[in-house]
């Protein structure tokens, strides 16, 4: 096994590295803007190298995931829609109608749907009925831009996606199921590689963006994953509360921007530097601190998800659990700079001044 995963890890940084050139050939790449921090055009080919890596091992080791045909067309379909959008920049609409129709194939032919929520008000379970495909719909398309949202900084989808694929891999490893487990760890192996270039281990020069191609299929993977690991008949491996915890921080970060947006009358979809990893580097964290603080969070949540699974914590208090702990998350972010500069008055400091955008 460690050799195979050896294999994997420098079998991904190759492909990362060529990617780096056919980008800057077709130009592939993400330009300094109003938005965009960073120095020079850097290869938005993190997402097309992780995607071709685990094609690659799934095509070769096809019996390691059901509907493993259906499952490498959408994420290779995802990816590439990603990919124009990076090159091109495509219209909200036409990537959220590639997203729809890539759930209606997951739900019509690999039977991935999502049939119950589990006993989530404390009443017994919460069955969807007619309206599971529509509610998976959702889900999928929610959970994909999650992971699309979230990507701001150097190094943040990548351990984001690192503690979410870890958390199920685990809880997939004390279910006995060896084979999805050992999937969510090469997707862990995987993004190593595109982290050391990302950050810059490697040379500022050679770094990497995952790219809106990356983050929708990693988000589509996670979601095929908690979908076919809870709706299970009879005895699930993850409870659908718990999938919650473990994408608690991409989640929470959606809903409450998109809130934000709403309530301020702007599209939920327009970009602004209103997210968690904005307010933190304005608040006065670097970067890097600003990176390990939020996945500090992501794998705080997880850890609380993963306690409540293997510990049976009944999925009513872990739900409710989760709704208190959203609202004060939405609440600090919609008022976080009055609640910062009345601390830093009590301290005698002076105050922080917000940037509108």
């Amino acid at each position: 096994m460690f050799i195979d995963l050896l294999f994997t890890f420098f079998i991904a940084f190759a492909i990362l590295f060529l990617m780096r050139k056919v980008a800057r050939r077709v130009g592939l790449v993400d330009k300094p803007s109003g938005r965009k921090m960073h120095t020079g055009n850097v290869p938005l080919v993190g997402g097309v190298a992780i995607c071709i890596t685990i094609v690659n091992y799934i095509y070769t080791h096809p019996n390691m995931i059901n509907h493993a045909n259906l499952y490498m067309l959408c994420i290779c379909g995802l990816t590439a829609i990603g990919a124009l959008d990076d090159r091109f920049d495509l219209s909200v609409k036409i990537r959220m109608l590639v997203q729809a129709l890539i759930s209606v194939a997951m739900i019509y032919f690999a039977n991935a749907e999502l049939h119950t929520l589990g006993n989530l008000l404390g009443f017994g379970a919460l069955e969807l009925g007619l309206f599971g495909g529509l509610v998976t719909v959702l889900a999928v398309i929610g959970c994909i831009n999650a992971f699309n949202m979230v990507d701001g900084i150097d190094g943040l989808l990548g351990g984001l996606s690192i503690v979410t694929f870890a958390s199920i891999g685990i809880l997939l490893l004390l279910a006995g199921e060896q084979s999805l487990s050992y999937l969510c760890l090469l997707l862990v192996v995987c993004m190593v590689p595109y982290i050391l270039l990302n950050l810059g281990f490697v040379g500022h020069k050679r770094k990497v963006f995952m790219g809106d191609a990356g983050s929708m299929m990693i988000g589509f993977t996670v979601i095929w994953l908690l979908i076919g690991a809870s709706q299970t008949a009879g005895n699930p491996m993850i409870r659908p509360v718990t999938a919650l915890w473990l994408i608690a921080v991409p989640l929470m970060d959606m809903v409450a921007i998109m809130f934000r947006r709403i309530k301020q009358k702007k599209s939920p979809f327009k970009p602004d530097r209103e997210h968690l990893h904005h307010i933190c580097q304005r608040l006065g964290c670097s970067s890097l601190q600003t990176l390990m603080l939020i996945c500090s969070i992501a794998a705080f949540f997880a850890g609380v998800g993963m306690l409540g699974e293997v510990y049976d914590v009944p999925e009513y208090v872990m739900f409710y659990g989760f709704v208190i702990m959203f609202m004060f998350y939405l609440l600090v972010l919609i008022n976080y700079f009055k609640i910062v500069n009345s601390i830093r008055r009590k301290m005698n400091l002076s105050e922080i001044i917000v940037e509108q955008y």
